[in-house]
């Protein structure tokens, strides 16, 4: 069942990146799409000046960021963008309390060991989906062998479920180192691409053929840090909460479990 519950998020995570990045190119073509140029034999020299001065003025801040990135950027940078709300919105619901260390399960985990139904135990802890749950099953199910194999077993759950924890929360570190990455790698494009005019050009070049460069060399750069800031501080976030839970979950399983310590075998759920 936990295994159907992984298998959902993953699945849903893959399906809302395929619609964002299908909305993303649908708006990128309606947004940035070119308006159609005035026919210079319909106006004349100076109005088709005055017009073409007009349309920059108009210019929206997107499609002038849209243009200074260009298309490879644009893609590159949809694609971290939309990988990092659905990661983050991942691994925000998996740290919450529920799936990690939820309450009524250690309530009612307890209330069955104090009552001597190590069986319904172990069959409660079995059918939760959280960490804790699977802590306690596997715990209960090596008691028979003895306190220190639960305690060991317990252990090497906890670890493994950790583990799975952290793999899907590194992807958020992943895109804080990438993306600063790719925003430097935009700004040796632009800047090589600026000094290409520059070294092309017989006279000195007009600032406005070098401003493709230097905008893709800037913008690039502040793209990548607007996204690399907020994964780099959803990570933090995310890892501490997860790691005050784990610690919490650890505490109180071992606690529910000290009343077999010293027993040489446990009941069998």
């Amino acid at each position: 069942m936990r295994q159907g519950v992984l298998n959902g998020y993953r699945a849903s995570v893959v399906f809302w990146l395929m619609v964002l990045l299908v909305v993303g190119v649908i708006a990128t073509n309606h947004a940035f799409s070119p308006t159609p140029a005035v026919a210079a034999d319909e106006l004349g020299a100076e109005e088709a000046a005055d017009a073409d001065e007009a349309a920059a003025m108009q210019e929206s801040y997107l499609g002038w960021f849209y243009r200074a990135l260009g298309l490879k950027y644009v893609v590159v940078f949809l694609a971290i963008s939309f990988t990092l709300v659905a990661f983050f919105v991942m691994n925000l619901l998996v740290s919450r309390r529920d799936n990690i260390c939820p309450l009524h399960l250690v309530e009612g985990f307890e209330s069955h060991l104090n009552e001597k139904q190590y069986q319904e135990a172990y069959e409660l802890a079995k059918a939760d989906e959280s960490l804790l749950g699977q802590v306690l099953a596997s715990g209960l199910a090596k008691l028979s062998t003895g306190y220190d194999n639960a305690l060991a077993s317990m252990q090497e759950t906890g670890q493994e479920e950790s583990l799975k924890l952290d793999q899907r929360l590194s992807v958020l570190a992943l895109i804080g180192t990438v993306a600063p990455m790719f925003g430097l790698l935009g700004t040796v494009d632009g800047m090589v691409a600026s000094f290409q005019v520059i070294a092309r050009s017989s006279t000195t070049p007009k600032p406005s053929e070098l401003a493709q460069g230097i905008s893709m060399a800037l913008v690039t750069t502040l793209i990548g840090l607007w996204l690399a800031i907020p994964a780099i501080l959803a990570f933090n976030l995310l890892k501490n909460r997860q790691t005050k839970l784990l610690m919490e979950s650890g505490i109180i399983s071992e606690n529910l479990m000290k009343r077999f310590q010293g027993v040489s075998s446990g009941p069998k759920p």
